[in-house]
């Protein structure tokens, strides 16, 4: 049986790495892919406040309040 990701796009998310935006909250926009199309373990989080975009991995960061609840 699959088990679904617990990370879902539009989740509100608390950054805990890297350090320059470790307590920044951010928004989960989805899930990188490679070149081929196929889906990596990271995930593309636009920081809030700041005008950047960062590919993370989900022990990178926090969910502080999910879409699907």
């Amino acid at each position: 049986m699959h088990t679904p990701d617990p990370v879902q796009v539009g989740d509100r998310v608390l950054i805990l790495r890297p350090f320059y935006v470790a307590g920044k909250v951010g928004v989960v926009c989805g899930r990188e892919s490679r070149s081929d199309g196929q889906a990596t373990n990271r995930w593309l989080i636009q920081v809030d406040v700041e005008n950047i975009v960062l590919s993370l991995k989900s022990h990178e960061f926090e969910v502080i309040n999910s879409e699907s609840q």
